[in-house]
């Protein structure tokens, strides 16, 4: 019979427990259902892998287990569709549980756990067979609401004892499984280790059962409820003393608790995500610049004059004029909406009204950032926010650029053909400057009272700060690329960019909520100590020092900033800008050093650069107000109130910290590629110096230049000119895109640090080793050289990728030509020499580099018209050679006897796409068609 109770009779009474036992028996039926299925079934197939099968690989993942194969496929689809009924019910009795008047929390957890539950039914059903990306897609949403569905629980979680303990083991197993199931995924994937695939499968299945088992824990908690659904303890009434209840209480006057004990307003959540996305735009601008001045002297080879306009940054030294400052203050809306102009420059044809229109966009967008933070200096927590907004504005800069493979989408260099995203930036960036805008300052232009400090070292600070977050942060690979050394993997690779982003959030979140930790000697001295293991190291450890530096300098920039404008503006931000300008400068003298007047002095002096740039952020923090004076200064203020206001800005940084996790997770390279020709069992190779990758027409080339590749079927290429990691280049690298887009290994040769203009190798055969090399270069600039043994249809075959000095320096390249030389006569191996050689044939170095000396044969001694590129091989026959416009393709695999197309079997044709007028202005050229050789 029934309970009864005071309330009524009741139907059916059912423990809210049972809802939770019937989620957790059934979901794990779904999986070791499946699991027991395929080992009975399918046991060998299940463990096989790409690289690997039984008996190295003994124990099949997850995704194996639950794919394609009947009837395992059913059976987890089957138990997963009854599951969903327990979970729907699950989530909202923990929202009953948790939910209270005024607190936003258990509504947010429960919408992402409704989320959770629905992209699980999209990786369920949608596999990665029926549609890769759709199931990708859902599987991604799925693992990142992992996070705020497991954060949020924890903070919500009743004053249970034991349930907030399991739920903590069951957490913390979890995130910890996390670690060594990617290891041994990177094992597998990157270093093809036999057995390493099942280790990580036993941790993928154990990140499921953890999983699961975290919601089991709420049996302890629904114990208290009863399904008809009545709260026979009126738990869910709000009256009940929360986790995070605790936790805010031991924290509210510290600034974390300060920050997240308020309630959740959306209009202030607007206003934060338009203030970011002006700091966004702002370093769109800032980064674009450098890119389109370096077009011209690329195209003049030299000084062209419009370097100059790197000087428009000084803009903020106008507000020195005190009725110039005024007038900025009193319409800094207006300011703002005419620096967006500069997101419609790629609208203009001519490169020299781009850069010009570029220019003074900038110039109006430092003038209002410096102008708004001068007219909040009187309000904490306003320009707190402000400054958030431009740090985290940097890190959506780079997270954009992590999206877009180096590129800003919102560049002048784009347009809708080559990727840009222009119009919808610039229609975002209107409404976020009316959004951002509508409230004027309080403070307006009165002085501050009190000690303001030394200008000049507040702007050696400013100029520290702007230079470490541009050269170093405005791409997450940079850093990454100094400490890159080549095959196997010893290091980061650019996937791992979202960790540098992580770095920067952490930064960014200790300058908040610990100021005072970072405004003193220790901190700088960690600054230092990350600049010189960046600077000094390879690999990891160099990578440990780039996090170290990457985190520092992003927190430095609230001290920093608040301290410059207790200053005058004018004097402080625009020295500040000016001695960024030289730094700006410096940081390109150490390898242009052969084209600028003094240029010598600062070669190869990476390393001054470095301490400048230290030496400076120590002058800033040294010039902040001591923390006895800035207590005293902010007595008057609202801690509740600060904290609120800028808890915002927090949402948005780990808004970007996720979709950088997402980002990387579709750009983990797959290293499962196939040459074009595998039948045919040749190789096609290619050299072609890319020019940084900009065209006639100032526009980024990456895309057509991936077209040509494929469509020229080239399996080894070697790419020149192609370091974009500095700020004059727009701290690009187009060869990740190249590599991801044509499913190719890369090497990106000597990095950034290493002085030289860049080569790269792609290829579609596995790299198995590779050195990087800097050639003799006594007076000139630095040759680099990439030596690499390719793993080609099982022999193993060498491939050098070679920049030479340039004509005026003969002695350089006599010097690079033998070094060479020797290098390739050792090779006991087939090799293939793609290079840049600055020699005519048969004259000359050319008798270095081919002949008895090296060992190598030119693929074709009678093309005449080469001045640079040339392709060498030994211990292979040749096929056919090929010239395309200024690019290069060989297939070294024949003797010296010329035949016609028709005597060549179609696999070892070249693509006739490029007869005659050929395509894109990509046409065969020289000998007009290509040449074969039996």
């Amino acid at each position: 019979m029934p309970p009864k109770y005071k309330d009524g009779d009741v139907v059916i009474a059912i423990s809210g427990k049972w809802v939770s036992w019937t989620h957790t028996v059934v979901a794990y039926t779904a999986f070791l259902g499946a699991l027991f299925t395929g080992l009975h079934l399918h046991y060998h197939k299940i463990v096989q892998n790409e690289y690997y099968g039984y008996p190295q690989e003994w124990f099949p993942s997850v995704s194996s287990t639950i794919g394609d194969r009947f009837p395992e496929r059913s059976v987890f689809q089957l138990f997963i569709a009854i599951t969903s009924g327990p979970r729907f019910l699950l989530v909202f009795l923990w929202y009953v549980l948790t939910a209270r008047p005024g607190s936003s929390l258990p509504k947010f957890v429960a919408y992402v756990g409704l989320f959770r539950t629905v992209t699980c039914g999209g990786w369920t059903y949608v596999t990665s067979t029926d549609n890769h990306n759709w199931h990708d897609i859902f599987m991604i949403s799925y693992l990142i609401a992992t996070l705020p569905w497991t954060l949020g629980c924890l903070a919500l979680s009743p004053n249970n004892p034991k349930a907030l303990k399991y739920r903590r083991i069951c957490a913390g197993c979890f995130f910890g499984t996390l670690v060594p199931m990617i290891y041994f995924f990177i094992q597998h994937k990157v270093h093809k280790i036999a057995g390493a695939y099942t280790i990580y499968a036993f941790f993928e299945w154990a990140l499921v059962l953890f999983d699961v088992s975290f919601d089991a824990v709420t049996a302890l908690d629904f114990e208290g409820f009863e399904l008809v659904v009545k709260d026979v303890k009126g738990i869910s009434r709000g009256n009940s003393r929360l986790q995070a209840d605790v936790v805010l209480e031991k924290q509210k006057d510290k600034p974390v608790g300060k920050s997240f004990g308020q309630g959740f307003a959306w209009d202030e959540a607007l206003d934060a995500i338009a203030d970011t996305y002006n700091g966004f735009v702002f370093w769109t601008l800032l980064t674009s610049l450098g890119l389109l001045v370096w077009y011209f002297p690329l195209w003049h080879m030299g000084i062209s004059g419009y370097e100059v306009m790197i000087m428009v940054t000084v803009s903020p030294a106008l507000l020195g004029i005190p009725a110039v400052r005024s007038l900025v203050v009193k319409n800094l809306r207006i300011v703002h909406l005419i620096s967006t102009v500069g997101l419609l420059a790629y609208l203009v044809k001519s490169p020299e009204y781009r850069l010009f229109v570029l220019g003074f966009a900038l110039s109006m967008s430092i003038l209002a950032w410096t102008a708004s933070w001068y007219a909040e200096r009187n309000q904490e927590a306003r320009l707190e926010g402000r400054i958030l907004a431009w740090t985290i504005g940097l890190i959506a800069s780079s997270v954009a650029k992590f999206a877009f493979w180096t590129n800003n989408p919102l560049w002048p260099i784009m347009h809708a053909e080559n990727g840009g995203w222009n119009r919808i930036g610039f229609a975002v960036a209107v409404l976020a400057v009316l959004r951002s805008t509508r409230q004027t300052s309080l403070s307006g232009g009165r002085p501050e009272s009190g000690r303001s400090g030394s200008s000049f070292l507040a702007s050696c600070g400013i100029a520290g700060l702007l230079f470490g977050l541009h050269s170093l942060l405005s791409d997450s690979s940079t850093m990454i690329l100094w400490v890159w050394e080549g095959y196997p993997v010893r290091g980061p690779i650019p996937a791992n960019g979202v960790v540098t982003i992580a770095a920067m959030g952490a930064g960014v979140m200790i300058g908040k909520f610990y100021r005072h930790a970072v405004s003193n000697e220790r901190s700088l001295a960690l600054t230092a100590v990350g600049a010189f293991m960046v600077t000094a190291f390879s690999n990891w450890l160099g990578y440990i020092g780039a996090l170290l530096l990457a985190c520092n300098l992003t927190s430095l920039a609230i001290p920093l900033i608040t301290s410059a404008v207790r200053c005058g503006p004018g004097l402080t931000f625009g020295l500040g800008f000016m001695l960024y300008n030289l730094m700006v400068l410096a940081h390109v003298w150490v390898v242009a050093y052969a084209f600028v007047p003094g240029g010598p002095l600062l070669r190869e002096h990476t390393d001054w650069v470095m301490i400048a740039t230290v030496l400076l952020l120590s002058a800033g923090v040294y010039a902040i107000p001591n923390k006895r004076n800035s207590q005293k200064a902010k007595r008057g203020l609202t801690g509740q109130a600060t904290g609120r206001y800028v808890s915002y800005y927090i949402y948005v940084l780990v808004a970007l910290e996720l979709l950088a996790v997402s980002t990387a997770y579709l750009r983990f390279p797959t290293n499962d590629y196939v040459p074009y020709h595998k039948d045919d069992k040749i190789i096609t190779a290619g050299i072609w110096t890319v020019h940084f990758s900009l065209d006639n027409d100032m526009w980024s080339s990456e895309r057509r230049m991936r077209d040509v590749i494929k469509e020229l079927e080239i399996d080894v290429i070697g790419l020149l000119e192609t370091d974009l990691q500095r700020i004059i280049m727009g701290n690009r690298d187009t060869s990740q895109y190249l590599a991801e887009d044509l499913g190719m290994y890369l090497d990106q040769g000597p990095g950034p640090n290493k002085h030289t203009w860049g080569a790269v190798l792609l290829s579609k055969f596995p790299i198995v080793n590779s050195t990087h090399h800097l050639l003799p270069s006594p007076v000139g600039e630095l040759a680099p050289a990439i030596h690499a043994t390719l793993d080609a249809y099982g022999e193993l075959v060498d491939v050098l990728v070679f920049h030479s000095g340039q004509e005026e320096d003969p002695e350089d390249r006599r010097l690079q030509s033998e070094y060479l030389a020797q290098l390739m006569h050792d090779s006991p191996r087939p090799t293939i020499l793609l290079s840049y050689l600055v020699t005519r044939p048969l004259e000359g170095n050319y008798n270095t580099y081919v002949g008895e000396k090296s060992g190598m044969k030119d693929i074709d001694p009678s093309d005449w018209d080469r001045w640079c590129e040339y392709i060498l091989y030994k211990g292979l026959k040749r096929t056919g050679y090929a010239r395309v416009g200024k690019f290069v393709v060989g297939q070294p695999e024949g003797s010296n006897e010329r035949i016609g197309e028709d005597q060549v079997p179609e696999g070892l044709r070249f693509p006739s796409l490029f007869r005659g007028e050929g395509v894109r202005g990509h046409r065969y050229h020289v000998f007009d068609e290509p040449r074969y050789y039996s």
